[in-house]
């Protein structure tokens, strides 16, 4: 039987070819909606929170007996940081600063700009071998009488 002059098998052939055509294109759509997503991934740039344990060791310290944890992150890119903010006892605070970097500059009081108590370490003034950071940052605020409020920072560079 011969097909009709002006007239293709082709009506056959159409919806078989039709169907791979349609999901290249779905998948081709699809990574685009994927890659202009506006979504952060927390792997890169976005904070997490991580426990505090972890983001006190990158800077080559321990938790201070006493202390309570309250908010601790990690915010990876090109460069890694960590910070912990943490209550404990203020009369603990000198004492766990000496301990934790005994090698370190003696921390700056009150200037105003950093709280109660500034102390930055580097692997040049006394940062411990053990520490993953390039630098530490520790800056102590007064909450009153008994306690201090401990903002800790360490980061690569």
């Amino acid at each position: 039987m011969a097909a009709e002059r002006g007239h293709t098998r082709w009506g056959l052939i159409l919806p078989f070819l039709a169907v791979p055509v349609l999901l290249l294109g779905f998948l081709v759509v699809g990574m685009f909606m994927w890659a202009l997503n506006d979504e952060e991934d927390p792997r890169e740039g976005a904070a997490a929170k991580v426990p505090c344990a972890e983001a006190l060791a990158f800077g080559g310290a321990e938790r201070p007996a006493g202390a309570e944890p309250h908010d601790c992150t990690v915010q990876r890119g090109i460069d890694t940081a960590y910070e912990a903010v943490l209550r404990m006892p203020r009369e603990d605070v000198g004492d766990w600063l000496r301990e934790t970097y005994p090698d370190a500059p003696k921390p700056r009081t009150g200037d105003g700009s950093c709280g109660a108590l500034c102390l930055d370490v580097t692997h040049e003034n006394g940062l411990p071998g053990t520490a993953e950071a390039h630098v530490v940052r520790v800056r102590v605020e007064y909450v009153n009488a008994e306690t201090a409020r401990l903002r800790f920072s360490a980061f690569t560079m």
